[in-house]
């Protein structure tokens, strides 16, 4: 008999709180990694998968201070936290035995978070090269956007039908709006690749620096903000005008509220030199935008109960 067959089965409340569990470690995993990158932490456990050669707990160490050793393993013990909750989120759904889009969605937290330690420990042995870094960011957001789609798809009933909510231009839209967050973030990374937080400070041993003017980088990603913007707010008056329903009005509220925050957040931290704490605040709020940005494409389409057989 398998653990899964003696497991009570899981309400759909239960459900839903483990994949909002999912989705706020997915989420709190990318800010900690910023916070190893801005605290220059990344070489903290200069090792991989062991936190030093023959140990996977920080040592005393000349080279390494303490306090760098205690971010870096921080983080990498909150890992635990992500495997915890995707795990549970299989058992989970399984055990409830939910329809198959919904065990794909599920199996593929644990899958994504196998690989992201992967991409964790390529960044860590190349020495923090900043694609790498890039790369390990922009995972995480993928992963956020996912973890909303299973929070999505658990609510809805399996035995319902896909109904379309909107028009379908205006879901091709919004997948255009989603194509330019996804720019905004790679570039975002470029702008951080460029910038002071290196995520090390090795006077003899330096972190490889992406060689682009941070002015031509910042212009870039400031003026594909401003086509972010600019589409979420035509998709807005579209949406009045088709009489869309107000679950899918006030998703969209609150992503260009968090956009606007965004907006305001990396104005002030490249105005006073990028300080730590705001870089930080400027990864949650990638975050924030990109759960909000695929929680109003999930709203556009939803599976809905059957219309009863008349007799």
């Amino acid at each position: 008999m398998r653990l899964v067959d003696v497991l009570p089965v899981p309400s759909l409340r239960t459900q839903r709180l483990i994949a909002a569990a999912v989705v706020l470690t997915q989420g709190g995993i990318a800010v900690t990694g910023a916070i190893v990158r801005v605290t220059a932490s990344g070489l903290g456990c200069p090792t991989w998968p062991q936190c030093f050669p023959g140990s996977f707990t920080p040592v005393p160490h000349a080279e390494v201070p303490g306090i760098h050793q205690a971010v870096e393993f921080g983080n990498r013990m909150i890992t635990f936290l992500v495997v915890l909750t995707a795990a549970l989120a299989v058992l989970a759904v399984t055990r409830a035995r939910r329809r198959h889009e919904v065990l794909v969605y599920a199996w593929l937290m644990p899958a994504s978070t196998v690989m992201q330690a992967v991409i964790g420990g390529i960044t860590v042995l190349t020495g923090l090269l900043w694609w790498t870094v890039a790369i390990h960011l922009l995972v995480s957001m993928a992963m956020v956007w996912l973890a909303v789609l299973l929070y999505v798809k658990i609510g809805e009933p399996d035995d319902g039908v896909p109904t379309a909510r909107v028009p379908k231009p205006l879901r091709q839209l919004t997948i255009l709006t989603a194509v330019v967050l996804a720019a905004q973030l790679v570039s975002g990374t470029f702008v951080t690749a460029a910038g002071p937080h290196a995520g090390d400070k090795s006077i003899e041993d330096p972190v490889p620096r992406l060689q682009i003017e941070i002015v031509t980088l910042v212009a870039l990603h400031a003026a594909l903000l401003i086509a972010y913007l600019a589409l979420l707010l035509g998709l807005g008056f579209a949406l009045r005008r088709v009489g869309a329903d107000r679950q899918i009005i006030r998703r969209l509220v609150v992503l260009l509220i968090l956009v606007a925050a965004q907006a305001l957040v990396g104005r002030v931290q490249y105005a006073i030199g990028v300080p730590a704490a705001l870089v930080a605040i400027h990864v949650a709020g990638a975050a924030a935008c990109t759960a909000a940005t695929s929680a109003l494409w999930a709203s556009m389409r939803e599976r809905t109960e059957p219309e009863p057989v008349q007799r």
